[in-house]
């Protein structure tokens, strides 16, 4: 049994059945065993993102994030003020404020994230891919 952590992407590869998402990751999400987590940091960035235009094709996953996350069995992690410190020390060069504040769950929560980011490397945390 594994504790599973998606990066926006895979989750939003998982509810469209995406290919890209590797079989790997599609293997772990579906063996029921294993506890999958979905962040509400992913929340914030597909909504920006969306907003941007960035994500055009995924209205859908902000208007039914909840209902998409329940029907997947996905339990919801809030992001907490210890998330957002240890996000923010990292000394990593990486900006993105999202890829932080889910190195940081990850790491904090001892979950493994579901990701093909490579930046990932520079924080201390497993990964699946």
């Amino acid at each position: 049994m594994s504790d599973l952590l998606l990066d926006t992407h895979a989750l939003l590869w998982w509810w469209s059945a995406d290919p890209a998402l590797s079989n790997s990751a599609q293997e772990a999400l579906r063996d029921s065993r294993n506890n999958v987590f979905v962040s509400a940091a992913s929340a914030w960035e597909i909504a920006t993102k969306f907003r941007l235009g960035r994500l055009p094709k995924y209205e859908g996953a902000v208007l039914r994030f909840n209902e998409f996350a329940l029907d997947a069995a996905m339990q919801h992690l809030p992001v907490t003020y210890q998330h957002g410190l240890r996000a923010g020390s990292y000394v990593a060069e990486h900006r993105d404020p999202f890829d932080r504040i889910l190195a940081a769950q990850a790491e904090l929560e001892s979950l493994i994230l579901v990701t093909r980011d490579t930046a990932f490397r520079e924080f201390p945390v497993r990964v699946l891919w």
